[in-house]
């Protein structure tokens, strides 16, 4: 396929069909000829003569494939969901009102890149020339806007730079922690949690918070606006609309509608390898970042060719540049860092006028900006978004004068998510691309970098404020005693050049050194160990990796936490011959979670009981609606080590809990897929299988939605193996693209 853009101020564009054949469009747009050529995989190769038409062609093209998921995410930039889908999204445009970027657009648009306002105005540009082609000939919309009987509206660099869809902080668990503290105490909140690698954070409330309060919806208007758009029947024209839905699609909204910040379905790993370690002998990296997977994806693949340009990779569509690829010099990945870039600031207000807060011994105002929300079907909303020095008021308890701000470093100039890449995709050594990295605030990340010099490395970047006299993991008074001092500089920040051992790996674990001074300005939350152990156990083994080897060890089904359950099962034989069967199977087994394993299934359904009673052992009943689960590492650590919540004699209540959870999981086993254990297989559509979801197929017509939607297809894993799958047997996240790099090529 080819395609070319003409200048002229016109714009034409070569749409190929599959003979060869070229269809041309005018449009007005550039200074000079474009020339987009297209690959069988529907990849975009983007050839531009200046910075300003390759990021107008760029913008242009990614709209052309994904104009409807262009006005979802305009909508969620702007706040304005409502108009579209009515009062019940009021508070999301809320929400996004009140933490919308507010700040010069300029210095922050130029801290992406050097020429940042004109790649960014030049994206928009390109996004809004698509937009106005769809308008004079609107027959091309995608099916999508006429289900709904909308049309897209026009970009604005502002749109581009927001901050609705990143992965930001933990400011969740801090009101988690802070509710548990209250209820437990900081002891046993400790040791029901994991907090790592080393030491003991405080986690003491101040005197001068009332934990009683905490237990309000405080976070609901942050939540809110952080949320997927969810659509209803009523949302579409009656044309599409579905006249009933099924409990399984049901479900899947509930699926939908998790927490997909939770640490154990952020999945992502990378790793880079020396050449001494590579069959190539150059270095190779690889990387595969886990998110939700849908229809569309989240992703966007593209290359982009220009004056000082050539980078080829993936990122969102919706973002200028590339963000994880390689460009002839370097190749570079990503997985989440922990940075704690947000805290939870409780203020006392003033009884006679809540707009007031105290804040060192004095009444200060807050900031109030009014605003209307136009809403479909109903009366436009006249809101007031208020502010305190820290950030947004997202909570007032006015009967006990009481409001919540959050203070989030991602407001700050620079905190739109992977817009520093711009800078990564010209760098040309590990030099450049750590500078490059210094502008990379949101999210927190671990960015691993192979060069055809021979260098691998690893920097760990994000936002990160100092803290000098808390850990960031408990709300804080707001009226001046906890204040964030700085930031850390980049050259402070975790890092390694050229490692000893020739790799370097991450999986969203801890990697921050043991005697690291700045612990409080990085998180001390972190995915459980497994996948990472894992990476390093394969990474250590081979001193001749191939491509064929990484793409191996993406897609790696072997559980670490079975390689320590499944034994502990011997010699303990159960006298309940169904159970004995699957004890026998488990034993026999080589620990992989494998699609159409009966092991699998077997060891999957037994680990969810065993996660299930743990917590019942370890927390009391009033307790248990404070923690969504227990760490795996901490089940591991109780069930290796027993203590006395396992009785008298811990070892052999260990024993005896392993068998009874088994027990509990051949009984839930059959019941959902009959007694027979050939039915009990893994990946099965009633068990552990994926569906491609379109945001929109559960509210259509089902001949509609089958044209929308792929799948169900089988799914191995789960969330503790390389290839994370998460625990659900309904699946909606896992790698969002994968990329290996061999630098020789």
């Amino acid at each position: 396929m080819k395609l070319i853009f003409y200048f002229l101020f016109a714009l034409a564009w070569v749409n190929a069909k599959p003979n060869g054949d070229e269809d041309q469009y005018l449009l007005a747009g550039l200074d000079k000829s474009v020339e987009i050529l297209v690959d069988h995989w529907g990849v975009p190769h983007i050839y531009a003569q200046t910075e300003k038409d390759l990021f107008f062609a760029q913008g242009f093209y990614a709209a052309r494939d994904r104009l409807f998921q262009f006005e979802v995410w305009r909508r969620q930039a702007t706040g304005t969901v409502s108009e579209i889908t009515g009062k019940r999204d009021l508070k999301r445009d809320l929400g996004t009102r009140l933490f919308m970027f507010r700040k010069d657009i300029k210095k922050e648009m130029k801290y992406y890149h050097p020429q940042g306002e004109i790649i960014i105005s030049a994206f928009t540009d390109g996004v809004n020339a698509y937009i106005s082609y769809t308008q004079n000939n609107p027959e091309i919309l995608p099916i999508e806007f006429k289900m709904l009987g909308i049309k897209p509206q026009f970009w604005t660099p502002a749109v581009v730079i927001s901050r609705h869809q990143g992965l930001l902080g933990n400011i969740g668990a801090e009101l988690r922690y802070g509710r548990q503290v209250h209820a437990l105490g900081e002891s046993t909140t400790r040791s029901l949690n994991w907090f790592h690698p080393w030491g003991e954070p405080d986690i003491s409330l101040d005197p001068k918070i009332n934990g009683d309060h905490l237990s309000n919806d405080i976070l609901e208007l942050y939540n809110a606006f952080r949320t997927s758009v969810k659509w209803t029947r009523e949302d579409v024209l009656p044309k599409y609309r579905a006249s009933i839905k099924s409990s399984a699609i049901e479900s899947n909204l509930k699926f939908s509608a998790i927490d997909l910040q939770d640490l154990e379905s952020i999945g992502s790993n990378n790793w880079v390898i020396h050449g001494s370690r590579t069959a190539s002998e150059y270095p190779m990296m690889a990387n595969d970042p886990h998110r939700v997977q849908a229809v569309p994806s989240l992703r966007y693949m593209a290359h982009l060719v220009g004056p000082g340009w050539n980078v080829i990779g993936g990122g969102e569509p919706e973002i200028p540049g590339i963000s994880i690829g390689h460009n002839g010099y370097g190749a570079w990945g990503l997985t989440v860092f922990r940075t704690d870039g947000e805290d939870l600031y409780v203020y006392e207000t003033n009884p006679n006028n809540p707009n007031k807060y105290r804040y060192k011994n004095r009444w200060t105002d807050m900031d109030i900006i009014v605003d209307t929300i136009i809403i479909k079907n109903d009366d436009n909303q006249v809101v007031d978004l208020k502010y305190t020095r820290h950030g947004p008021v997202v909570y007032e308890d006015k009967g006990n004068n009481i409001a919540y701000a959050v203070r989030s470093a991602w407001m700050e100039i620079g905190g739109s998510p992977y817009l520093a890449s711009l800078r990564m995709d010209q760098a040309k050594t590990w030099e450049e691309f750590r500078e490059a990295c210094n502008y990379s605030h949101i999210p927190g990340e671990n960015m691993v970098w192979a060069d055809r010099k021979g260098n691998i490395g690893w920097q760990s970047v994000g936002i990160a404020p100092i803290r000098k006299n808390w850990s960031g993991l408990v709300p804080i008074p707001g009226d001046g005693r906890y204040e964030w001092s700085s930031y850390l500089e980049i050259k402070k920040k975790p890092h390694i050049l050229n490692p000893d051992n020739g790799y370097f790996g991450t999986a969203n674990s801890n990697l921050t050194p043991q005697n690291y001074p700045h612990r409080n300005a990085v998180g001390w939350e972190w995915s459980d160990p497994s996948r990472w152990s894992r990476v390093n156990e394969v990474l250590g083994k081979n001193n001749q990796f191939t491509m064929q080897d990484m793409a191996k060890l993406q897609t790696d089904y072997l559980s670490n936490p079975a390689r320590t359950f499944v034994p502990l099962l011997n010699g303990h034989p159960s006298n309940n011959e169904q159970v004995e069967k699957a004890r026998k199977i488990l034993l026999d087994w080589d620990y992989r979670m494998d699609p159409n394993s009966i092991a699998a299934g077997i060891y999957e359904a037994w680990q969810k009981e065993i996660q299930k009673e743990i917590r019942n052992l370890y927390v009391s009943e009033d307790a248990q609606p404070l923690f969504r689960s227990l760490p795996m590492k901490r089940t591991i650590d109780w069930i290796l080590s027993p203590d006395g919540h396992f009785g008298m004699n811990p070892i052999k209540g260990r024993d005896d809990f392993l068998l009874a959870t088994l027990e509990a999981a051949v009984n839930s086993l059959s019941e959902s897929y009959g007694d027979k254990l050939s039915n009990w297989v893994y990946g099965q559509i009633d068990y552990k299988h994926i569906m491609l979801w379109h945001q929109l197929s559960t509210v259509v017509k089902p001949d509609i939605a089958a044209k929308l939607n792929v799948g169900p297809l089988p799914r191995g894993g789960d969330g503790f193996t390389v290839n994370n799958t998460g625990g659900y047997n309904n699946q909606y996240s896992g790698a969002s693209f994968r990329i290996l790099v061999d630098t020789e090529d």
